[in-house]
């Protein structure tokens, strides 16, 4: 079985403990206006435009008009010859095809670098949009001893079914607001909230993220309101983390044609503090990776 992967990389501690080989798999369910990979959303890949503005003979097909990709006509293009351009102003797919079996090999060849407690961590994007792949990754990688985590957004249904398979797992909670939580990244939170009360009951290593966003989320009342929500489901297993809003995407926005519609995202040092002491308070393991 192949899964779009978008990219690879080694990281320290933000992905998991240790340190981690980490798979970037392609594709989103949600459309969140902060995300920081927009190159991941779109389940068939995405061509990042790397230059103000194209010569015209990039696109043999003529799909360049002043200066502009027209991402609507290019759009049904399978051959991208635009790849291929030699000269100096670039474009580049966001993902690549690529077998798991190959995936845990190259996870087996690394594994002196895991010496730490460290292994392979599967983000996106939003990893369980390939579910099977995702799911037979998994199942290789325990089976030859490696460690492995999961960041996902919590919206599929079956992701109780990889529990067995995932030793650490790492849940966005976004709002407790289902309407709200809809209106800003395009879908409802039922599901989310039913796999978060799954995951802490059932899982023995949680992690819950929180992006704070000012003009979403970052208020004390919503944040109680989080708090009664983990209270409710239990949080002996569970750890908690608040991250705070940055741009570290923007230009990936820019490159993939993308408007970037955030606005008053920020918050201060003082709010970050006084939010975070509300989980503390409440006895609620908060960390910082």
């Amino acid at each position: 079985m192949e899964v779009k992967v978008m990219k690879k990389c080694f990281s320290y501690s933000q992905n998991g403990t240790g340190n981690r080989l980490v798979f970037y798999f392609q594709g989103c369910d949600m459309h969140c206006p902060w995300c920081s990979n927009p190159e991941c959303l779109a389940p068939e890949g995405t061509l990042l435009v790397h230059h103000p503005k194209l010569p015209k003979e990039i696109c043999p097909k003529g799909h360049v008009h002043k200066g502009k990709l027209d991402r609507i006509e290019c759009g049904s293009c399978t051959t991208r010859e635009c790849l291929s351009y030699t000269g100096n102003v670039r474009i580049t797919f966001s993902c690549t095809s690529v077998p798991v079996e190959d995936l845990i090999r190259e996870a087996d060849e690394n594994r002196a670098l895991f010496f730490d407690g460290g292994g392979v961590t599967v983000t996106g994007g939003e990893p369980t949009m390939q579910f099977d792949g995702l799911k037979e990754l998994l199942t290789g990688l325990k089976a030859i001893g490696i460690h492995t985590a999961v960041e996902t957004n919590g919206n599929n249904p079956r992701l109780a079914e990889l529990f067995p398979v995932i030793d650490q797992l790492i849940l966005d909670c976004k709002h407790v607001d289902s309407e709200i939580h809809k209106e800003i990244t395009g879908v409802p939170n039922e599901i989310i909230r039913d796999n978060i009360r799954a995951a802490l009951k059932d899982h023995p290593n949680v992690l819950i993220r929180t992006p704070l966003i000012s003009s979403f989320n970052a208020e004390a009342e919503i944040l109680e309101r989080f708090v009664a929500f983990f209270q409710e489901c239990g949080t002996e297993n569970a750890k908690f983390e608040l991250l705070k809003y940055h741009e570290y995407g923007r230009e990936k926005w820019i490159s993939c044609g993308i408007p970037y519609t955030m606005k008053k995202g920020y918050i201060s040092d003082s709010l970050y503090g006084s939010l975070e002491e509300i989980y503390k308070n409440a006895g609620l393991t908060v960390v910082r990776s």
